[in-house]
């Protein structure tokens, strides 16, 4: 990712709808949600919504597919992950301890869940 990629995905994200409709997305995982769930969700005016995600989209944040009569819109992790590496590139700077908080930080949404399956 290139610092221009990442000021258009900040300037997407600068907005309160639409940064809470991607971190809405990330939660639902990779299959996704269908626009008419986003909207409820959201509290928001299909047309508004429609705008939102239109922006999300050009950005690389989310990408839509249909499934019947629905739009299902998922995030496209790919690119955050991007973004995430973008900012923590030069973190470090030879010192592994200043980027440790954050990278601490990911550990526990990263973790697989301990479970019958998992264990």
């Amino acid at each position: 990712m290139n610092e221009r990629q990442a000021l258009d995905i900040f300037a997407a994200l600068s907005q309160e709808t639409r940064l809470r409709i991607v971190r809405l997305l990330i939660n639902a995982g990779p299959d996704g949600l269908a626009a008419g769930s986003i909207g409820e969700a959201m509290e928001a005016a299909s047309s508004r919504l429609s705008f939102h995600l239109s922006h999300l989209e050009t950005a690389g944040l989310v990408q839509s597919r249909r499934e019947g009569r629905s739009i299902i819109y998922s995030a496209v992790y790919p690119t955050l992950s991007d973004l995430i590496e973008f900012l923590l590139r030069d973190c470090c700077q030879g010192h592994p301890e200043i980027c440790t908080p954050a990278l601490a930080a990911l550990s526990p949404c990263c973790e697989k869940p301990k479970g019958p399956a998992n264990a």
